[in-house]
């Protein structure tokens, strides 16, 4: 996975990440506790689990110019993860992302993306009221800590049939709500043409890179 990408993505939400901590002084003040979730596999038990917004984002990369490249996120994740342990293979996700809530490091980026078409016409990227985009397992191939997750996503009216590959990457119990938690990191790359978004192709990539970080609580 591209760590370097994720990372700069992800520390636009600092603020609002670290906004939790500071809501629990008392857990932060013993020192050195235990983190309390590890890539440990027999943590998981069976169930429903529902993504936990406040700590789940979707980050893309896209090229600008030939020059470098540029990154946003689209956080408020919301959906679920049906899974057990013995049986990985018959998992199920689904997830929506909302659209309208995409952010960069660019107001004028950001207004851009949400901007309606000019005269009614058809928007540059998103529009103004964008329908969230989703994505629905239609199979899941685990391999120890690893999954191929194929699925249909939904995005701008469209939908393909596209593949993550996921990392399981931490279950324990959540010490702020006691719930059981699990963690997952994916990757995949898809075409924005694809699902309609052509504004700016090829000054900026056609090709978007998607890292996604996810922990769901069980219900």
């Amino acid at each position: 996975m591209n760590r370097f990408t994720f990372a700069a993505a992800a520390a636009v939400t600092l603020a609002a990440v670290t906004g939790g901590i500071a809501a629990a002084p008392a857990l932060f003040a013993q020192g050195a506790p235990q983190v309390p979730g590890a890539q440990d596999a027999s943590r998981v038990t069976a169930g429903t689990y529902s993504a936990d917004p406040a700590h789940s984002l979707i980050a893309f990369e896209v090229n600008h110019f030939g020059f470098n490249d540029y990154y946003g996120i689209f956080g408020d994740v919301a959906g679920t993860l049906e899974i057990d342990p013995a049986n990985l293979d018959a998992a199920k996700v689904d997830v929506t992302i909302p659209v309208a809530s995409v952010t960069t490091a660019s107001k004028g980026l950001t207004s851009h993306l949400l901007r309606p078409g000019k005269d009614g016409g058809k928007p540059d990227f998103f529009g103004a009221e964008p329908a969230a985009a989703r994505f629905v397992s239609t199979s899941v191939k685990a391999d120890g800590m690893m999954a191929m997750i194929t699925g249909d996503l939904t995005l701008n009216g469209v939908t393909k049939s596209i593949t993550f590959e996921a990392e399981f990457t931490g279950a324990g119990i959540n010490p702020f709500n006691k719930k059981e938690t699990v963690g997952f990191e994916a990757e995949t790359e898809i075409k924005r043409s694809d699902f309609g978004v052509n504004y700016g192709i090829p000054m900026v990539s056609d090709e978007v890179e998607l890292d996604i970080s996810v922990a769901f609580e069980k219900q």
